[in-house]
């Protein structure tokens, strides 16, 4: 959908105002360059207590489908489950509207290929919910493991585990791993080329609620990631282990959410036997650099309305959600057979 030059301001919809709806909602509603004229969700209810709080909202539905009634929409947000995500947002663009979708795309390579395709095909924008691109303490990790503070990346450690919310349709990998991949990406710049996964299904039959990843990426950096809706504590940690420095992200910290440990390990000049084989161990100070907060969200939300009201490419864009897809597909295959390494592969047209 073609915008006049001189528009200031976009028309959203928003469909899905259930688990993760209401804060994107809010965030909209906010912004003085969008204005949120409807929202769709099956339940009736949660429609009347949105419109109560939210006058200035126009329209509800149950049927997403009445928005395309709508005169002069641009654009629609989708929040509903991920087994929807394709269907959804296809429809939405095949009636010229700008899409963004929460994470994952689509539950797999071949449909967000769809997506991405229809999207460049129709000239429109589609952007997934890749919300920690937009933490300004994640944007200040790049620029630490880009300025070559820590030196030579080793390994990084991710932990996502919280008690709940368990899902009857996708495993506890798809809900919460998309966040940690886009992330790894984000820092540094590609995506890895193999992958295993182990894990177990506790609760629900056949659905994994713990899962244990492991990423090798060209660069040689490896990574491995754990994710459970089975854990006493909601744990969102990142740890980065350099050759100079090692560095801790701790998105539940209120205040200290990176800490920067100058510790090392250094090896002494070569020694032939075991017996004076040594190490030199470095422990040094914490520092702990001062991140101005501003909500990642409301950034996403933002960077969305520019994106269409200056014709610009999303920085979490539709190539991106594939990119994460491809890996969680592999994963995924990786998880049925027993924790087999598995290759990621895409098609050449989208990794470049």
């Amino acid at each position: 959908m073609s915008l006049s030059e001189d528009k200031i301001q976009i028309n959203i919809a928003m469909i899905g105002a259930g688990y993760w709806g209401p804060n994107l909602i809010r965030n909209f509603v906010e912004m003085s360059r969008a204005k949120l004229v409807a929202v769709a969700d099956l339940d009736i209810n949660r429609l009347d207590a949105i419109q109560r709080r939210y006058p200035t909202i126009k329209m509800t539905t149950t049927d997403y489908r009445e928005l395309f009634r709508l005169e002069n929409l641009d654009a629609v947000v989708i929040a509903t489950p991920p087994t929807t995500h394709r269907d959804i947002a296809r429809e939405c663009m095949l009636h010229g509207l700008h899409v963004m979708v929460e994470k994952p795309l689509t539950l797999s390579v071949e449909e967000s290929q769809e997506l991405v395709d229809l999207a460049k095909e129709r000239n429109l924008k589609l952007m997934v919910g890749h919300t920690y691109e937009y933490n300004a303490a994640i944007r200040a990790i790049k620029d630490i493991i880009e300025s070559g503070e820590i030196g030579e990346v080793y390994y990084v450690d991710s932990v996502r585990t919280n008690l709940g919310l368990f899902s009857n349709k996708i495993n506890v990998m798809w809900d919460l791993a998309p966040h940690d991949i886009s992330v790894l990406h984000f820092l540094f710049g590609e995506m890895p080329n193999q992958i295993s996964a182990t894990g177990k299904a506790n609760i629900v039959p056949n659905i994994h609620d713990i899962v244990y990843m492991h990423m090798d990426f060209p660069s040689g950096i490896s990574a491995h990631l754990r994710a459970s809706w089975l854990d006493p504590q909601k744990v969102r940690q990142l740890t980065v282990v350099g050759s100079k420095k090692m560095l801790v992200f701790d998105d539940v910290a209120s205040l200290e959410k990176i800490k920067i440990y100058d510790k090392g390990v250094e090896t002494l000049p070569y020694t032939e036997t075991y017996k004076e084989f040594h190490l030199s161990y470095r422990y040094g100070d914490i520092v702990i650099p001062n991140i101005s907060f501003v909500e990642p969200l409301r950034v996403e939300c933002e960077h969305f309305v520019d994106s269409i009201l200056l014709d610009s490419a999303p920085q979490t864009d539709g190539i991106n959600g594939l990119r994460v897809v491809s890996v969680l597909e592999a994963a995924q295959r990786s998880l049925e057979n027993q924790g087999k390494m598995m290759p990621i592969e895409l098609d050449e047209k989208y990794t470049t």
